[in-house]
């Protein structure tokens, strides 16, 4: 498919998981990529995967954005797509055992580096040559709307970029941008990370099944399969789909089941 052909699209935390999934499939469909991260060494393996372009960029360094920004625009002409994907759990605990500090680290890149990732995409895309227009995507969680009591941070913060996505959603549309927010919620994704879990614990299988068994289909999600509807978010099928919720977590919050 080529449905991004002639797009360029910027990715943070794409050196692993579902960012690295991300740039790949965005790169596979046509689109010139721009990924972030601290990671070098993972870096060098998606460019080397797929010609994308690895900036080293931390989402938290509000003075480091303009640069970024720049550089975007000054060697591609334009930016059409950004994925706010950078996350941590690093320092999270329940309300009553979490540090400050531990919660404004992850505060800081879920949310405050959501906050930036936005804010400079669309003043990016409101430049590009044919006028404003684009599509930002913000990665959230199914934990928005099912908190975890033993990631409080986490799950405040993937609650209030929603928020976020819808005010900005309105914003571009009141000032009649072309371009489009929209935070996509998964469950739990069988990444790498994941998978190092499960194979690291007392009981594998007895873990694989927990996890699997958070979703009434039965299974866990595929990076590939949340880096198709970052894709298809990202292309023109989408363009009337603006500060909405796409949750993909195979049913996983979509009630109780029976005793």
């Amino acid at each position: 498919m080529t449905r991004l052909e002639g797009k360029v699209a910027l990715v943070t935390g794409g050196t692993s998981g579902i960012g690295a999934g991300t740039v790949e499939r965005l790169c596979a469909e046509g689109a010139r990529v721009i990924f972030t991260g601290s990671n070098q060494v993972a870096a060098d393996a998606v460019c080397a995967a797929t010609g994308a372009e690895f900036v080293r960029h931390d989402v938290t360094d509000a003075a480091a954005w303009d640069g970024l920004m720049a550089h975007i625009l000054d060697t591609y002409g334009r930016l059409d797509i950004a994925f706010a994907n950078a996350g941590t759990e690093s320092g999270d605990g329940s309300i009553e055992d979490i540090a400050l500090e531990g919660w404004n680290n992850v505060i800081g890149v879920n949310l405050t580096g959501v906050m930036l990732t936005v804010q400079h995409a669309m003043r990016a895309m409101a430049r590009n040559p044919d006028g404003p227009t684009g599509s930002i995507v913000v990665n959230s969680s199914m934990n928005a709307h099912r908190a975890m009591g033993n990631f409080v941070a986490y799950s405040v913060s993937k609650s209030a970029v929603i928020a976020l996505v819808k005010s900005a959603a309105v914003h571009a549309g009141n000032r009649k941008y072309r371009i489009r927010i929209n935070a996509v919620l998964p469950g739990v994704v069988e990444t790498a990370l994941i998978v190092n879990l499960i194979d690291k614990s007392p009981d594998p299988a007895a873990t694989r099944g927990a996890y699997e068994g958070l979703s009434p289909l039965g299974r866990m999600a595929s990076v590939e399969e949340v880096a198709g509807m970052v894709a298809w978010l990202s292309s023109d099928e989408a363009r009337f789909c603006s500060g909405s919720e796409f949750t993909m977590d195979g049913a996983s919050t979509a009630g109780m089941n029976g005793v």
